[in-house]
């Protein structure tokens, strides 16, 4: 059955991803994080499938999409599979509560394919900041206030880039602008993430994993360079247990700051 197949296959992914962490090897990480950034709007589970069948796909979707797009898929190009949600056939009201309680999501296999594997009329391109965010650090800047926090810059938290505690983060002064959106990234998802209750449950190299994670993410996305932030995930032992149990959350804050940014 091709939903079964495609649960083994993302979940044969989550298996490589922890061998390749715990053989000190960040290159599967980068190749999932890249992924994430490139198809944020997806679903972990899809993103894995996607990365897994079509690592190097830049931008997909399904036949008859790119056909409303003006392209079309080559002749014998082989489609990524992945799941999608089944909508509910129209039945009574009583009928149909009852089913979504027994079963609230159901799922089936489809197939999308690879912008190289079409053509057609030209797709625009995503702009590339070039190592500016230019009007995206504003955004961050609003989408931190409205999430209650203070945001203040000062030179007495040096040498640390940034800071977050319980209503505040607190940013180092001077850094370059691409610098200083990544920054704010990384401190925005520790807001989001790791204040609370979810402090007290993990340890700090999980909380930066999480948060630098997040950040390389985003910067990827928007088309900064993030190098940095995977050296930073090595420099905080970032292995299998640390990574693989939080890859979910670390797409969904990735996903939630680039609606507002991106």
């Amino acid at each position: 059955m091709k939903i079964e197949q495609a649960k083994q296959i993302a979940g044969k992914a989550i298996e490589e991803l922890s061998h390749a962490l715990e053989a000190g090897h960040s290159e599967k990480l980068r190749e999932y994080l890249g992924a994430m950034a490139r198809f944020h709007r997806y679903s972990l589970h899809n993103i894995m499938l996607i990365a897994t069948q079509r690592p190097e796909a830049t931008r997909v979707a399904g036949f008859n999409t790119w056909k409303g797009l003006g392209r079309f898929v080559k002749k014998g190009a082989k489609g990524i599979m992945i799941l999608a949600p089944v909508p509910y056939p129209k039945k009574s009201e009583q009928r149909e509560e009852s089913e979504k309680k027994e079963n609230p999501i159901r799922f089936r296999a489809v197939y999308v394919f690879d912008m190289a594997d079409t053509e057609g009329k030209a797709i625009p391109q995503l702009g590339n900041t070039e190592g500016d965010p230019a009007e995206r650090t504003e955004r961050l800047k609003e989408f931190v206030s409205g999430k209650g926090l203070q945001l203040e810059y000062s030179d007495a938290i040096h040498p640390a880039l940034g800071q977050c505690s319980p209503g505040k983060i607190v940013i180092l002064p001077g850094q370059s602008s691409a610098e200083e959106f990544a920054t704010l990234v990384h401190e925005t998802a520790h807001a989001v993430l790791h204040l609370g209750e979810q402090s007290a449950r993990t340890s700090k190299t999980v909380r930066e994993t999480e948060a630098e994670a997040v950040a390389f993410v985003v910067a990827e996305s928007i088309g900064l360079s993030a190098r940095s932030s995977v050296d930073y995930i090595q420099l905080y032992d970032g292995n299998k247990e640390t990574l693989a149990a939080s890859l979910e959350r670390i797409q969904q804050t990735s996903a939630e700051i680039l609606a507002v940014v991106a």
